[in-house]
């Protein structure tokens, strides 16, 4: 009769050196704000990594780490930031159009402007880029927003 051979354990992450990695990307200690929001659930099994660890934000607003293991069928892990983040350096443009809002279209080029009514499908400041509708049946186009209550579409 054979024995049955032991369980050889695979060598897994160390989850301490996940949250380093993401106190280190972020620039914020666990808990603090612009931080991990908590450590990584120390349940989880993740297989060692033989390449160094890729961090990179996840999200528009930046509200969690994407940590991946880079070697191939290497997981991947979100660690949210805490909600608390510092407020920026920069305040962001005042918006001059809220989505909903009834704009006048225009189509301007060398020697023409041509306009008409249309609804904002986006919010955005002056210079930024939205949707707009000018029928209800009609395909949205974009345009840029020169002032509040005005888009244009330029022609070149």
């Amino acid at each position: 009769m054979f024995a049955p051979l032991p369980a050889v354990a695979a060598p897994l992450t160390d989850l301490a050196a996940i949250d380093r990695a993401v106190a280190s990307f972020t620039g914020q200690q666990i808990g603090v704000p612009g931080g991990a929001a908590q450590p990584v659930d120390r349940r989880l099994r993740l297989a060692a990594c033989s390449a160094p660890l890729a961090l990179s934000w996840y999200g528009n607003a930046q509200t969690s780490v994407l940590v991946r293991c880079p070697d191939a069928g290497g997981w991947r892990v979100f660690v949210p930031v805490s909600a608390e983040r510092a407020a920026p350096a920069v305040a962001p443009a005042a918006m001059a159009v809220m989505r909903g809002e009834g704009v006048t279209v225009t189509v301007a080029g060398d020697g023409f402007s041509v306009s008409q009514p249309g609804e904002a499908l986006d919010a955005g400041a002056v210079g930024a880029w939205i949707r707009v509708k000018t029928a209800a049946k009609a395909d949205p186009l974009r345009a840029r927003v020169v002032r509040p209550g005005l888009v244009e579409l330029p022609v070149d």
